[in-house]
Parts: structure tokens; sequence; C-alpha cells
């Protein structure tokens, strides 16, 4: 029989359920999803540590987990919040159940949880801290560690996530190798690799914290600033590479460069923008973006909790390309100048749909404009 767990929020509200996974007791800052599929693929996306992501779909777990599904090399969110988890796991492509996938990696889940009550709550409140647990029920004592809980403004969470070791990407076997990219990893989705391997690329995915000049002594025909965890702000290392990228050396040609989620964040703010925290942040697989250039509409997956504001980019220098029609936040944006371009969606997908995917064939042209 499952254990009672809890989940207890910085506002006083707690939901009692039944605990699925690992046993124990996290905290985070809690989320909701709106992806009716691909939990797996959240489940092991880098850009939730730190957090705690209730899904709004209400059966979760119905076709089980692979390893070909996964988007890293590990679990990364704090814990997992379902209405219902499926007792029956059905699809030819399973490997293992959802509950005993939790708890090899040690995630908490909890399930029997008002999910349509917790996600209102968090559209009025926005995103709130919380902690799950199936060793303390106490509500009262688990909403003051809640508020105890260090927020993710301010945190850099980057390191958490962040390989320590380069490797490699290559292209698929037999095809010719297109151009070098290389990818400092800040939480990287192996959607992002596929797309470009599948495309010829060679990748080379490095430490976030390598430098510009280390970059620069790869020889790459482009850099992909990947997606990642929480706040842009305190993560000035990567800051300082990509804005040593941009301003290149004497002598030097332009680099292209692509940002996708979190690098759209570390280009805005190199070019001298500012971030700011979205009340409840975009994460599912069903956002419209429009592309100001064409306007047309994508419909598009997303996950971040941070934007930059537009205003505050150097016009003289940055396009605005695309906007989120639910709010109007900024979407993508791409230098006037260089070859440089970002979009704050998921092109790759990975749940979702693949509307965006064209903006890896604009990089790869980029990249073999500069070969020729």
């Amino acid at each position: 029989m499952p254990r009672r767990a809890v989940l207890a929020l910085e506002d006083g509200t707690v939901f009692e359920g039944r605990s699925f996974g690992a046993a124990g007791e996290r905290a985070g800052e809690v989320v909701f999803n709106t992806s009716m599929t691909g939990y797996q693929e959240v489940l092991t996306d880098p850009s939730y540590r730190g957090q705690i992501v209730a899904m709004t779909y209400p059966l979760i777990g119905n076709y089980g987990v692979n390893a070909d599904d996964a988007e890293s090399r590990s679990i990364w969110l704090e814990g997992f919040v379902v209405r219902e988890l499926s007792r029956i796991t059905s699809n030819h492509r399973s490997e293992e159940d959802l509950h005993g996938y939790l708890k090899r990696h040690g995630t908490l889940g909890i399930q029997g949880v008002d999910t349509r009550e917790l996600t209102q709550r968090l559209r009025t409140a926005g995103a709130l801290r919380g902690v799950i647990s199936t060793e303390n029920l106490d509500g009262e004592g688990l909403v003051a560690k809640a508020r105890a809980h260090p927020e993710l403004t301010g945190r850099d969470l980057v390191r958490e996530v962040t390989v320590t070791e380069p490797y490699e990407w290559g292209p698929p076997e037999g095809q010719r190798p297109a151009p070098r990219v290389v990818l400092p990893d800040c939480g990287v989705k192996y959607g992002i690799l596929r797309c470009l391997r599948s495309r010829g690329c060679r990748v080379t995915v490095v430490p976030a914290s390598t430098t510009a000049d280390e970059v620069r002594s790869m020889a790459p025909d482009g850099v992909m600033l990947s997606n990642g965890p929480g706040d842009p702000d305190p993560i000035t290392y990567v800051i300082d590479m990509v804005r040593g990228l941009i301003d290149r050396p004497p002598g030097a040609g332009p680099l292209p460069i692509f940002g996708i989620c979190l690098g759209q964040q570390m280009l805005g703010l190199a070019l001298g923008g500012k971030r700011f925290k979205l009340k409840f942040g975009h994460h599912g697989a069903n956002h419209p973006v429009k592309d100001l250039r064409t306007d047309r509409v994508a419909i598009t997956t997303q996950n971040h909790g941070f934007c930059i504001d537009g205003d505050s980019l150097p016009a003289d220098d940055v396009e605005i390309t695309h906007v989120n029609l639910n709010d109007q936040t900024l979407e993508g944006f791409r230098h006037r100048h260089l070859p440089v371009f970002c979009v704050q969606y998921h092109p790759e997908a990975q749940p979702g749909p693949h509307d965006a995917a064209y903006l890896f064939d604009e990089f790869v042209d980029l990249m073999r404009k500069g070969l020729q």
C-alpha cells in the first residue's frame, strides 16, 4: 500500500495524497506544466532543477518510460505531483513504470492531489515554494520549511547540472561531418543535440565554465547556447563567455551563435538587457508564439521562469523577432549586424510540436555561409 504524503506551500495551503517513487522529503519552487504527454522528458529536463513540477493533465504514467525518451543523464526536479498515477503501463516501447523510474532515481512523487486547485493557486499567487514529505505529515511544520527554503532568484543552479568533462555528439554513421558546434552545457536537453546531429553537425559539449578564449581555441563554426535552470543573473561566468564571443578579437570573423531558452537570456544580458521573473512561468507544450517577420504563429514547447525585457535591449543592435501571444513577452530576437539569434522557447520540442524545427536549419545555414 502506498504511504501517505503531504505537499505544503508557503502560503499555508496543505495537500494530502499518496506517495509514489522514492520516500523522503524535498523542497523547491512549485510550478505547473500543461503538457498532456511527455512526462519523462519533463522529469529529465535539467531546466527543472530546484523545482517541484505538477502536471495539469489528470492521468500520468500510462505509457511507462524508456531509455530513448530521456532528455539527460538523470532526473533533476525536486518532486513530481500528479492527480492520478496510472496503474496500467501499456506501450510497446515501455521498459519501466513511472513509480519504479522515480524510485530508482531517488525522486519523490505524490498522487491524489487536486492539481486543478493547485494550478489555480499558482496562477493567482505565482510560483510558490513548497515541500513534499512522506516522513513528516505535520502540515504546519512543512509550511514553515517551505517559507524557509531559498528562492530560485539569485541561485546559480547551472553549476549543479553542467558536465565536468567535454564530450562529443557526432553526425549519424556514414554521414559526412557538417559544421562543428561548440555547446557550453548549462543544462542542455538531448533533443537539441539530436537536432544538430541529424543535420550532420559535429557537436562538442563543454562545461559551462569554459571561457570565450577556450571556445575559440576549438575553432568552432558556430556556438549553441543551451537551455538551463533558474535565474540567469548569477551565472556571470557564462554571460562573460557569451560577451567575449560577441565582442570578437581583432581579425576574427563573426561567429554564428544560436541561443535557446536560458541561451536567449544569457545573450540578452550579454548585450546589456535586463531580466525579470515571470509570475508563474511558462511550462508546457502548447504556447502560441508569433514570428513578427512572417506573421506566422507556431505552437511551442516552453520551460522558463525568467524572461528578458525586450525594451531593455539596444534597439540599434537588436531586432525583436518573436512574441508570446498569451502575455506578449519576448520570445526571440536577432542581432542586426552579427549572425546571432535566439528564441525563448524550445524548437527541439521533446515533448511537443515541431513547428519551429526550421530554426536549426537557419543556424546550420549561417555556419555554412561562414565556411564558404
